[in-house]
């Protein structure tokens, strides 16, 4: 057995935080009611973090809070009674950018200072800087690439934390000022509008390019899946899932895929062998195609879109199962989508065998016999023959 890093998720709010968890996460990331970046997520309260940071202490796991925004004067004052209120309700580290941020969290709370990503650390310099400072981990820049993490590893003797899956930005880890100048929007203030997702007309001298799709500066995603035998045994500390604003579907699914890709190499290195079928569950839970980016050096037209792109919205998630009836073999489901008599559906769950099934027997509410389940968020009885837990996920069978 050889050391596991640290599996890390995203936790856009309270709910999504604790499905995190319970499908194989070892620590959250998540934002508190003030100075981070990400706006338009639902962020946590501080009784909502203290609830999260209990129901993680409870099972093993650590909550990490972002505090990078980039600060302007009006703000600083208030930082102090933050970090200081996050270290109250348990909070185990902050992630943060601006330095004067990281001197106000290593001077008045003994929490831990993760540096953000927002800071595009790249080199054994910048590291060893940080480290000086009170940092204990940094968030290497999306740019880095395995030559540039040895570096890292062997000069500084501080924490690795890479992103593993996720959304790519367009700019050098998310500093982009294109929102700013054509929506108003501030990026490095929570605002980001996404513009390299937008799809532009391109005109040289006047007249205007024609294609076969417009232009777009849409990087494909981030899937480090292939990879995660060499980044292990480069020393990362932590593994990083992108996707604050994803789904409970999108969160439970990546981290139940690392989660059993991790422990299948960790436990047994050399028999390991890398599980095509993982990369297709990965694939379909997302609408963007994924890469390793600039791991292996790739930084060519191959890691973005620029014209034919297709996003299609997925549709593999059926339904959540609530509870299950032994004694006559009923799960009662929440409906996620469309779900028939005939669909072959996969059923799967923390630390659990995934299970294949055809759907022969749905029933409504009353358990009276129907054909279909169309409705949003229908509950539904389904015969299954073999026992499924609540919180255990439907999804589509795809593998064929």
């Amino acid at each position: 057995m050889i050391k596991k890093p640290e599996l890390l998720a995203p936790a856009g709010d309270l709910e999504k935080l604790k499905w995190a968890i319970l499908y194989g996460a070892d620590a959250v990331y998540t934002g508190g009611p003030l100075l981070g970046l990400r706006a338009n997520a639902k962020n946590l309260t501080f009784e909502e973090l203290e609830e999260g940071c209990k129901f993680a202490h409870d099972r093993g796991k650590r909550v990490h809070v972002t505090v990078n925004i980039v600060l302007h004067n009006r703000e600083i004052d208030e930082v102090e009674s933050y970090v200081k209120k996050l270290e109250q309700v348990g909070v185990d580290a902050v992630i943060v950018s601006d330095p004067a941020i990281v001197k106000i969290v290593h001077d008045t709370t003994g929490l831990e200072i993760h540096l953000s990503t927002q800071q595009s650390t790249l080199n054994r310099k910048a590291a060893e800087f940080w480290y000086k400072h009170g940092v204990k981990r940094i968030v290497l820049g999306r740019e880095v690439n395995k030559d540039d993490i040895k570096a890292i590893r062997d000069s500084v003797p501080i924490d690795i934390e890479c992103f593993i899956h996720g959304a790519m930005c367009a700019g050098i880890s998310g500093r982009c000022v294109l929102s700013n100048f054509l929506t108003g929007r501030d990026a490095n203030r929570g605002g980001c509008s996404q513009i390299c997702r937008w799809d532009f007309q391109l005109k040289e001298d006047g007249n205007e390019l024609s294609g076969e799709n417009d232009f777009t500066l849409c990087s494909k995603d981030l899937s480090m899946l292939s990879c995660l035998p060499e980044m292990i045994n480069l020393g990362i500390t932590s593994f990083k899932i992108e996707g604050r604003m994803r789904s409970i579907y999108y969160i439970a699914t990546v981290v139940d895929i690392y989660r059993r890709a991790i422990d299948e190499y960790c436990n047994n290195p050399d028999t390991y062998q890398y599980n095509k079928s993982y990369e297709n569950i990965l694939r379909n839970c997302a609408n963007r195609d994924s890469v390793p980016q600039f791991f292996n050096f790739k930084n060519d037209e191959s890691i973005g879109y620029y014209n034919g792109r297709v996003e299609v919205s997925n549709q593999d998630f059926l339904g959540v199962i609530l509870d299950y009836d032994e004694d006559n073999e009923l799960a009662f489901i929440e409906q996620r989508n469309y779900i028939k008599i005939g669909d072959e559906i996969e059923i799967f769950g923390p630390k659990k065998e995934v299970k294949k099934m055809i759907v022969k027997e749905l029933y409504d509410e009353e358990k009276s016999p129907i054909e279909v389940v169309r409705h949003p968020q229908q509950k539904f009885f389904m015969k299954i023959g073999f026992s499924v837990q609540e919180n255990d996920l439907i999804r589509i069978d795809r593998t064929k």
